[in-house]
């Protein structure tokens, strides 16, 4: 059997500053991590990036490829969209795609990529009336969404994931 791989794709929320400890426990597990940020968590792990590549085998993405790139990653089995911020939950839900994070998951969602995400969102934001809606948007395309505010449960995001793939 193959390895299964995991498709971490993080937000600019705090938890994503636990990322290395997330990728080390889904390596454990048994998955094979591609490593997926946001412009903005892209920068707050900018002095990690280097070591995270190294911890996955893989570069990390942070923007679209250029058409003529190739994609190095191999096929997703499931992707997990964690720490997801109001923002992120947001764009994938109205379908706005101007980063690669929920340009990814809104894709996924037409391919049928098995999809899990934990929004972390303060308590304001997530009064707004848009976020109940994009939760329920996402819901209803089949993306598992987990509670994880204030802080993200880690092993039940990594837990559910492998149940997406079982």
């Amino acid at each position: 059997m193959t390895t299964p791989v995991l498709y971490l794709l993080g937000t600019a929320a705090p938890p994503v500053l636990d990322i290395g400890d997330v990728i080390r426990r889904a390596h454990s597990d048994g998955w094979d991590v591609c490593l997926g940020l946001t412009p903005t968590a892209a920068e707050w792990l900018e002095d990690r990036l280097p070591a995270l590549e190294s911890l996955t085998g893989r570069p990390i993405r942070s923007r679209h490829r250029r058409p003529t790139e190739v994609d190095v990653w191999p096929a997703a089995d499931v992707a997990l969209v964690a720490p997801a911020t109001f923002n992120t939950v947001n764009h994938w839900a109205l379908g706005l795609t101007s980063h690669f994070v929920p340009a990814f998951a809104a894709e996924a969602i037409g391919k049928g990529i098995p999809l899990v995400t934990m929004p972390c969102v303060n308590q304001a934001l997530a009064q707004h009336p848009q976020f109940e809606r994009s939760l329920a948007t996402l819901r209803d395309a089949g993306v598992t969404v987990l509670r994880g505010a204030p802080d993200v449960d880690w092993d039940a995001a990594l837990s559910e994931a492998g149940r997406r793939i079982d």
